[in-house]
């Protein structure tokens, strides 16, 4: 009978087991969300703590490295070499500010026909492609446009100085305008005795 008991389900050895298992609580989803918030927060606070390691070993002052120091010697130096290119450009500034005033006075002062041949001056200019080619065929090389530009505009300086000469030979002789072609000759004949006009004949350099 002991044994019947024993096998048969829902006698009272049985219910003695059954009350003495343990029951098991599963966690509900939200203890679930706190738990892994928890872990994260953890695991967030270790990698910042990991990176602040990082930066701490790799300052100047754990690391050994020293930085370079400018001594005072460089330093001024340097502000001095600041304070001479500003005085520079101020006074480069002051001188075209003059320039521009007195230039301003002067065509002011203009009569109808001066002002008229000072536009004419103005507007004249030599074309570049045949400066370009000029230069080309005496330096045997190619040049770029800023160098053309810089060539028309001292050949325009060139022509009207020549010209301002020629008109002062023509006023001293007692003739009346237009130019002639001597009055260009002795024009040039005079810059190049004045040593306004460099020598264009070839000298050979022995050494």
């Amino acid at each position: 009978m002991w044994g019947l008991e024993m096998c048969l389900p829902g006698t009272g050895s049985n219910k003695i087991m059954e009350e003495k298992q343990p029951q098991v609580e599963m966690p509900s989803e939200g203890e679930k969300e706190t738990d892994e918030s928890v872990s994260e927060q953890q695991v967030k606070r270790e990698h910042e703590d990991v990176e602040d390691e990082v930066k701490v070993a790799e300052s100047p002052e754990h690391s050994g490295v020293t930085e370079p120091v400018e001594t005072s010697d460089l330093v001024s130096g340097s502000r001095k070499m600041k304070l001479e290119a500003k005085e520079r450009r101020e006074k480069k500034q002051k001188v075209d500010e003059d320039e521009i005033q007195k230039m301003q006075i002067l065509v002011s002062s203009f009569s109808e026909e001066q002002l008229n041949r000072y536009e004419m001056y103005r507007r004249s200019a030599f074309p570049k492609a045949a400066i370009k080619r000029l230069i080309q065929n005496i330096t045997g090389c190619s040049v770029s446009q800023n160098v053309v530009i810089a060539m028309s505009g001292i050949s325009k300086v060139f022509v009207g100085e020549v010209v301002e000469e020629a008109l002062d030979v023509c006023e001293k002789w007692g003739d009346n305008p237009p130019l002639q072609p001597r009055h260009m000759r002795e024009a040039l004949r005079r810059l190049k005795s004045r040593g306004q006009i460099p020598n264009s004949k070839h000298k050979k350099i022995m050494f």
